[in-house]
């Protein structure tokens, strides 16, 4: 790469590095490990240029303002979510973007192929749960699988599977995205089949009051894994200025703290579906209230607020 254009790239960057005015011990570091790859470029193709001094200063003044800040002023647990996370999700909001597209798309595809292919339906879902849901049907309790096990067998079983599929979601993204991908295909498959299931049997508005109630926070964590997925699977594709395996390890390390993140949300849906979402008798306004809250919730937290976070600086005092 040409110094001028390596100079194009970074420039911003390093401006806004200049200031090295950061209360979190972990942003900072992440800046000096930032510069020092970038130094390291430098010295390798420039070793004489005034980029690379530039870039040494820049580094020292890092290392001395990382030593003086060692203490941390704030709990680092609340930290984390109030600040950390947040801006994980600004800085890869396309990567969150793109995952929830995909998943989309892979719903309708479903959706779609059940309404055209009778036997759609059964080959994603398995004749013995669409067999299952008939007879529920046919006996008055369309999501009586819902109350089909103990509360607390059902959360252990349910919380347990959810964290597996979200984190295969993840670790699969080191296949370049691919397995991701597949993953992200596979449950959009399985969501659209299952949801047109129940349109198909006049039960659309019933299936969406019951089973979103849930399945908001479940969809949108497997959508969120995803994203964790892409944006370990793209630091290999796409490494900028870093090599290959820095920019992995930084995709890694992102994805897993996105990956940790999003866990206490997994845990809160399987709670849901195993202590709640078996009311089916509920009144409309409770249910949806519950929905739209969840709804919502994910909205702020993973979107507006970390551009309230982003743009101030600073997060929401708790």
């Amino acid at each position: 790469m040409r110094e001028s254009l390596f100079i194009k790239q970074n420039s911003a960057k390093w401006k806004e590095y200049e200031t090295v005015q950061s209360s979190s011990p972990d942003e900072l570091a992440e800046r000096f490990v930032t510069i020092m790859d970038d130094l390291a470029y430098a010295k390798t193709f420039y070793p004489k240029s005034k980029t690379t001094i530039y870039l040494n200063g820049l580094a020292s003044n890092f290392h001395q303002s990382i030593y003086k800040n060692k203490k941390e002023k704030v709990n680092r647990f609340v930290y984390f979510w109030q600040y950390e996370l947040p801006l994980l999700f600004k800085q890869y909001r396309a990567q969150v973007l793109y995952s929830f597209i995909f998943f989309i798309v892979f719903f309708l595809i479903s959706f779609l192929s059940s309404k055209y292919d009778q036997n759609f339906v059964r080959s994603v879902l398995s004749d013995e749960y669409v067999n299952m849901t008939n007879e529920n049907i046919a006996k008055g309790d369309p999501f009586g699988v819902y109350k089909s096990e103990n509360e607390f067998v059902m959360f252990w079983m349910i919380a347990k599977n959810n964290l597996t599929v979200t984190a295969i979601t993840f670790v699969s993204g080191i296949t370049l995205s691919v397995g991701t991908l597949y993953n992200l295909f596979k449950n959009g498959m399985m969501v659209g089949c299952f949801q047109y299931l129940f349109i198909s049997k006049g039960l659309g508005l019933k299936s969406v009051l019951v089973i979103w109630i849930h399945g908001t926070l479940e969809i949108s964590t497997i959508i969120l894994a995803g994203a964790a997925g892409l944006i370990m699977g793209n630091s290999v594709l796409f490494p900028k200025t870093y090599s290959r395996f820095a920019s992995l390890k930084r995709g890694a390390l992102d994805g897993l703290k996105l990956m940790l993140g999003i866990s206490p949300i997994v845990v809160t849906a399987a709670i849901f579906e195993s202590f709640i979402t078996r009311h089916t008798e509920m009144p409309v306004w409770l249910s949806t209230s519950i929905l739209v809250t969840s709804f919502l919730f994910i909205i702020w937290y993973v979107i507006i607020y970390p551009v309230y976070v982003s743009k101030n600086k600073k997060p929401i005092k708790l």
